[in-house]
């Protein structure tokens, strides 16, 4: 969908060391040849970038396993080669993701002279016992040490919190988050623990060794979290984002709004063109697809207007501000009443409401969101 900026991800798989989270963790960043890995993702690149000329470009993230510790030099490669092949627009928002430690916090200053001027800090948890079970290699020391550090060098500072954990009381995290915003980040991503199946975590559960909160209190601390980020001027704008007015991600808008997005890099999703792309997700196997073909793609698969209709409203009926259905209708191709059942909507008024061409969930809605989108949306299921 083409009528706003292109968002670039890039995706960087490599980790400092061997992380509960990474797929790759044989891949370790002194491992990697950097001239050779700075190749590939310019190469990667171009690719899009011929695909999709004369875009504007508003967004570039840098995610993936620990992107901090990319060297600033390949960092300064993209972002030249993305702001070369698209228009930038003049406040175009780069963002790293970071682990607060001491040792990428050293990097900072390089990093932000290579362009970056958004961080997103992934602290998780205020709390060290927490930090130890969430398998995290910092301690809250170390992470406020780096927050400092981030606040100091970088225009917009993100972090990140997990809650629900096993045995929060509603009281502790009330008074974690509360200090948490005492900090003046600009922006909160803050999650809910869930189990997915396959990890530590789920073997855990089910032996019985990890029970969360249930789902009465879990809809407790999060009708707090969304009380104090508001009441701190920093209200959700999305189901577990929150910031203060203007200084939203702006990438991650673009993913909730249905824009297109170009990834690049192994295992990078992308959409664009009304088709949807994969990388190879394995770095040796991505390195070998882009010397064979330029490009490190796997999967490209046009996507029907049906399944675009669905995502779009999947994703945008997170966000407060809800969805555009004419906007949804005039790219998909597809009338009104196949996007959405008028019907259901009529029977859910405090929970969902359509004014005009928007169609939004109230606050009493998001709470019950994953219930009331399959009885609204008429679409096929989203691709994985």
């Amino acid at each position: 969908m083409t009528d706003s900026a292109l968002a670039l991800y890039v995706h960087w798989p490599f980790c400092v060391s061997k992380c509960p989270y990474c797929d790759f963790n044989s891949h370790v960043r002194e491992s990697v040849d950097q001239a050779a890995w700075r190749a590939a993702l310019l190469a990667d690149l171009a690719h899009e970038a011929a695909l999709l000329p004369g875009r504007r470009l508003g967004s570039i993230f840098f995610g993936g396993g620990t992107p901090s510790l990319m060297p600033p030099a390949t960092v300064a490669a993209v972002i030249d080669a993305a702001t070369a092949a698209w228009t930038p627009l003049p406040d175009l928002e780069v963002t790293l993701e970071a682990n607060p430690s001491s040792v990428e916090a050293a990097r900072f200053a390089d990093l932000a002279a290579a362009g970056v001027n958004r961080v997103s800090l992934g602290l998780q948890a205020l709390d060290d016992a927490a930090l130890r079970f969430l398998g995290r290699a910092h301690d809250v020391m170390e992470a406020l040490g780096a927050l400092d550090v981030a606040q100091a060098r970088f225009a917009r500072v993100s972090t990140d919190l997990i809650y629900a954990r096993p045995a929060q009381r509603l009281d502790a995290w009330v008074a974690e988050l509360t200090r948490a915003l005492a900090f003046g980040t600009e922006h909160l991503s803050l999650y809910q623990l869930t189990i997915e199946p396959g990890t530590r975590f789920a073997t855990e559960a089910a032996a019985g060794r990890l029970q969360i909160p249930d789902g009465d209190a879990a809809a407790d601390l999060f009708e707090a979290t969304r009380a104090l980020t508001a009441a701190a001027g920093l209200p959700a704008y999305e189901v577990s984002n929150h910031a203060r007015p203007g200084a939203e991600s702006r990438h991650n808008l673009a993913y909730w709004r249905y824009r297109d997005y170009a990834g690049i890099g192994p295992g990078a999703h992308g959409r664009r063109l009304a088709s949807a792309t994969q990388r190879h997700r394995k770095p040796e196997n991505w390195l070998g697809a882009v010397a064979r073909n330029r490009h490190g793609i796997v999967v490209e698969e046009p996507l029907a207007p049906s399944l675009r209709a669905s995502e779009a409203l999947l994703m945008g009926l997170r966000l407060a501000e809800g969805v555009d259905l004419a906007w949804i209708a005039r790219e998909t191709g597809l009338p009104r009443d196949a996007l959405v059942d008028a019907g259901a909507i009529a029977a859910l008024p405090e929970l969902i409401v359509l004014e005009g061409d928007r169609l939004r969930v109230t606050e009493a809605g998001i709470l019950l969101l994953d219930s009331i989108l399959p009885r609204v949306v008429r679409a096929e299921p989203v691709l994985a």
